[in-house]
């Protein structure tokens, strides 16, 4: 096998989420035009994904006696089976990860190897997946390359530089550290090895994943509280579909229809194809009408399904002879953190049934129960068709069985599903604006905020009440929104909002909270600070700075570390943002003065608002610095004073201005500036100073050796105005 690295001219970005350097594109779209021209045979190109393809396609154009082909996962059958038939003109052939050993291709004689793929990541805080554009392992180049050496000695051209190669990953990540484990984790459980310790793997699967996996296998009673695999998961692990989809299938078919039910469950088992639209009963409908290799393969899961669920279930199912059966969700549930825990009792419970259908104690036979975390004595019961019986309804019913935690509702622009998590169907869904949907396949692209909807379910309130009904609370919610306190009694479903009341007189407790909620997110200045509040403040701040304890600290996190000190008892009679603006600041906070000790008496003596000087003025120090208090000052005030005032151990930086109130100097050493600086300020301003009265009563200290009375020396000081 002969290796070419072609690495591109310029360096370009490297990968992130889904978004490859369209530099890199173009230069992977040059080298197959090189490897045409300089070789014979057929070109296999790995991309790593299908719109990295079809923007290479579209860069290569029309290459006159070549087709090009593309190759992926969601790729018609004619297209595969094509591209696996030789071909009577030469073929270039842009493919996806799957025919690094899936396929083989008859004619290659040359692969270009782009050096990225493509990897599952799974939120498993969300229940969510995504791909992730990654550099290809050294093992994933190497089966590549052996692509083109398969029917005769082949070449490799290698996107990148040789220097390179060797710092590549050298497998790619183990499928067990970054695949859905619910699945595997079930399968364990019924080994009886609930964690997986005993089992002879290569990697052990990541704590993690199994932890979310076990919520999962709770959720729907497949295992118990201590991870052991319930009759219920047995007959779900008999299945041969992922849990949740069993769930859905056991317990929707126990209601009758199960032929529909079915169809629904082996639609979501393997990804359908994209042109099959985002609704899930459209889709199904368009897989019966289909005909094409994913339309055969649905109707064979179809029919094994059905066979499985008599087997599993001997036709009639009643799970709530199993512990812990039910739609669950949240802690210890569904998605790990999306869920709200336990419901609170309230007047209006989650829907027991669907509308138009039997209530608990009335239902056929062979219709499914269903235990609910939530009402494990009274269960719930899954409708039989009743009349409602179509494709929209039982997709509806299947999606949110299986997906109890992502029942969504319509909320300005977006869904948010019961999890928390936003979810955004594409532009120009029939599903955009309905009022609930259950999200049934859904990603979340790294770096983007909202998952993006690939195939879900138009419901109604009822069903989404009926599935996700663990998730259901009524409680009272006070907390801080827009600018003042906002309190409601509130149904939820998780973290869909429900139905929202005032309540006129909350819980004074939590009014408090909110109020605290509102001044850590706007600051303190919701309360009244007057200027000698501020003042106070400032001059405690220096204190604290220069002296430490007892002073205390009044930075935001110490003041709001200690509101019970200092803001109480207004706070705890404030009900609004209105009552927060007539608490005086400066009040409250002369509580935290050191009283106990003796020390606020000393307030004044250490960090005084003013300072009287020579001339008789009472200056206000400013403290805004808490490092050094400033005196500004006009400097013919200062004469007779020869050194700087000193506040706590510190000496106030003094600004010395002129007459017409501009600064003329700024020192901390009133000293050194009667020495040095004056003599310099007073030739930089001859005139000016001579204008200066001096000072009644004695003269300003003079540098030594100077005369200081009748001199004609230019800036010299004489104690009277010039005749």
């Amino acid at each position: 096998m002969e290796v070419v690295w072609t690495p591109p001219a310029r360096p370009v970005r490297p990968p992130h989420g889904l978004r490859v350097d369209p530099a890199l594109l173009a230069h992977v779209a040059a080298v197959v035009r090189r490897a045409l021209a300089e070789r014979t045979g057929d070109v296999l190109c790995f991309l790593p994904g299908v719109g990295e393809i079809a923007r290479v396609a579209g860069q290569l154009g029309h290459l006159g006696e070549v087709d090009v082909l593309q190759v992926h996962g969601r790729a018609p059958a004619e297209v595969q089976e094509a591209v696996l038939a030789p071909g009577r003109r030469r073929r270039v052939v842009l493919a996806t990860s799957v025919a690094e050993s899936s396929l083989t291709v008859p004619g290659v004689r040359v692969v270009v190897d782009s050096g990225l793929a493509r990897e599952p990541r799974v939120d498993h805080a969300r229940g969510l997946s995504a791909l992730t554009t990654v550099r290809a392992s050294q093992a994933a180049g190497r089966q590549r390359a052996g692509r083109a050496g398969r029917e005769a000695p082949g070449a490799v051209y290698r996107c990148w530089a040789e220097a390179e190669d060797g710092r590549l990953p050298r497998f790619p990540a183990p499928e067990i550290k970054v695949a859905d484990l619910t699945a595997f984790a079930l399968q364990a459980a019924c080994w009886g090895d609930p964690d997986a310790s005993g089992l002879a793997l290569l990697d052990p699967p990541p704590g993690g994943a199994m932890a979310a996996a076990r919520d999962v296998l709770t959720a729907v009673g497949a295992v118990d509280s201590a991870g052991r695999a319930t009759e219920r998961g047995m007959r779900l692990a008999r299945l041969g579909v992922h849990p949740r989809l069993g769930r859905a299938l056991l317990d929707a078919s126990g209601a009758g229809g199960g032929e529909r039910v079915a169809e629904v469950v082996a639609l979501l088992s393997e990804e359908a194809p994209r042109e099959y639209g985002d609704d899930l009963a459209g889709a199904v409908r368009a897989a019966r009408r289909g005909g094409d290799a994913y339309a055969s393969r649905w109707r064979s899961e179809v029919r094994r399904l059905r066979g499985a669920v008599s087997a599993a279930s001997g036709v009639a199912h009643s799970p709530a002879r199993d512990s812990g059966a039910g739609v669950t969700a949240g802690a210890g549930g569904i998605e790990a953190g999306g869920g709200v825990g336990p419901a609170t009792p309230a007047p209006r419970p989650p829907a027991t049934t669907l509308p138009g259908t039997a209530r608990p104690g009335t239902a056929r036979p062979d219709s499914a129960v269903v235990p609910t975390a939530t009402s494990t004595d009274s269960p719930r019961v899954v409708p039989d068709q009743g009349g409602r019986g179509s494709d929209e309804w039982v997709a509806g019913v299947v999606g949110a069985l299986a997906f109890p935690e992502r029942v969504a509702r319509w909320d300005g622009g977006s869904y948010v599903m019961a999890s928390g998590t936003r979810a955004e169907p594409a532009e120009g869904s029939a599903l955009r604006g309905v009022p609930w949907i259950v999200v049934a396949v859904a990603d979340r692209p790294l770096g983007r905020a909202h998952a993006r909807v690939r195939l879900a379910a138009a419901i109604d309130e009822d069903i989404a009440r009926f599935a996700a009904g663990a998730l259901y609370e009524e409680r009272t919610e006070v907390h801080w929104s827009g600018g003042d306190v906002v309190a409601r009694r509130v149904e939820r479903l998780g973290a869909v909002e429900l139905t929202a009341r005032p309540l006129a007189d909350p819980d004074p407790a939590l009014v408090r909270a909110a109020l605290l909620d509102g001044l850590r997110q706007e600051g303190l200045g919701l309360l009244r600070w007057s200027a000698e509040a501020e003042v106070l403040r400032q001059r405690l701040a220096f204190l604290h700075r220069r002296l430490g304890a007892p002073w205390p600290d009044v930075g935001d996190d110490a003041l709001h570390a200690r509101v019970a000190e200092w803001l109480e008892p207004e706070l705890s009679r404030a009900r609004r943002r209105a009552d927060l603006a007539r608490i005086d600041a400066g009040q409250a906070l002369a509580r935290l003065l050191p009283w106990a000790s003796g020390e606020a008496a000393r307030l004044d003596e250490l960090a005084p608002e003013r300072i009287t000087v020579p001339s008789g003025s009472r200056v206000r120090v400013d403290y805004t610095d808490p490092e050094q208090p400033v005196l500004a000052v006009k400097l013919q005030e200062m004469f007779g004073l020869d050194r700087s005032p000193v506040l706590a151990g510190t000496p106030v930086l003094v600004h010395l201005l002129s007459p017409a109130g501009r600064p003329a100097a700024v020192t901390a050493d009133l000293a050194s500036f009667w020495r040095d600086g004056y003599r310099a300020y007073g030739r930089s301003c001859a005139a000016g100073i001579r204008s200066i009265p001096g000072p009644r009563t004695r003269p300003p200290p003079s540098p030594p050796g100077t005369p200081t009375r009748g001199s004609d020396a230019e800036g010299a000081p004489t104690g009277h105005a010039d005749g």
